[in-house]
Formats: C-alpha cells, sequence, structure tokens
C-alpha cells in the first residue's frame, strides 16, 4: 500500500497533543492518546517526535508563537508614547478574560520545565522574548522584573481563582517601572 501524502500530519499532531493536555494534563499525554486525537496511526506520532517531551517541545513553542502575536498584534510597544503599565495591565486581562483552558494549558506546558528539562529552554525562550520586546520601552533589568511580575500576576489568578484586578496590576507594574 503506497504511503499517502500529508503535509499536515506533524501540525494535526501537534494541536491534538494540545487538546489532549487540555483535557487531561500532562499526564494523560501519550503517544497513543495524541494518535488517537489526531486520527493518525501510532507511528505517525513517533515518526514526527520520537519522546514525549519533544512533542511538548513543539507544543509549548506552538503557545509561545500564539503569545508573541497577541502582543505584537497590539503595537503598543512600539509607541514611545503609550502608557507601558496600563498596555501590559491591558493584555493580561484580556489574557486572563480569554479561554481560561488555554492560559491553564499555556502554563501547564510551561511550568512542565520544572520536571522535564528538555522543556526548559523553550520556556526560557518565552521569558526571553518578552523581555526583549519589553526592552525597548525600558532597561534590560526592569523588562525582566517585568516579566517575572506578569508571570506571577497571572498565575496567582489561576491558582486562587480570585478576579483579576487590572488597575491593581497596572499599579504594581508602574512600581517596577519607577
Amino acid at each position: 500500500m503506497p504511503r499517502r501524502y500529508d503535509p499536515e500530519r506533524r501540525q494535526r499532531i501537534i494541536d491534538a497533543a494540545i487538546r489532549v493536555v487540555g483535557e487531561k494534563g500532562i499526564a494523560g499525554l501519550s503517544h497513543r492518546t495524541v494518535a488517537a486525537e489526531a486520527d493518525v496511526p501510532l507511528g505517525s506520532t513517533t515518526y514526527h517526535f520520537k519522546t514525549l517531551d519533544d512533542l511538548l517541545v513543539a507544543a509549548l513553542r506552538q503557545a509561545n508563537e500564539g503569545f508573541a502575536k497577541v502582543i505584537a498584534s497590539r503595537g503598543a510597544l512600539e509607541d514611545p508614547h503609550t502608557d507601558l503599565a496600563a498596555e501590559l495591565a491591558g493584555w493580561m486581562g484580556e489574557w486572563l478574560a480569554g479561554d481560561r483552558t488555554g492560559v491553564e494549558l499555556e502554563y501547564e506546558l510551561y511550568l512542565a520545565a520544572l520536571r522535564r528539562p528538555a522543556l526548559r529552554p523553550v520556556a526560557a525562550e518565552w521569558a526571553q522574548d518578552l523581555a526583549d520586546r519589553l526592552s525597548r520601552r525600558t532597561d534590560a533589568v526592569t523588562a525582566r522584573a517585568l516579566v517575572a511580575l506578569m508571570d506571577g500576576i497571572c498565575l496567582q489568578v489561576l491558582l486562587t481563582e480570585v478576579p483579576y484586578d487590572e488597575g491593581y496590576a497596572r499599579d504594581v507594574l508602574r512600581r517596577v517601572m519607577c
């Protein structure tokens, strides 16, 4: 039987892995569950991703790219007249008000780097990319502090289910920038 040409298969596998992690957590991820979700033969998942860590790296990288597009689409980091603290607080509010499952999934993938060293470089890329973007408007040390603060605020909202307070976020972000 000839092999079917399927140029989108790799992407479908990544998308399926993201759905599996969203539904079952990282503990529910296996080549078998992803193959079933993607509706591809099991061998396809191992052909494209030898290990689950390889698949998680691809999923985290895709989540990072989506995040970078959101930041870039707002354009405020390029405008020196925009209130940076208000812009960042607004962005966090939009992100947290969106699909909560997607936000939780991104953090689950991000935090998986604690136990899966293969994910650490991708998690670090996310933080560095955002710090680099913020460095266009502030110094590098402040940019890194803003990333850490934003990360902490978002994680607290997710873990405590306390509603996001944009005014609070804007105020503490401004304090870091002073």
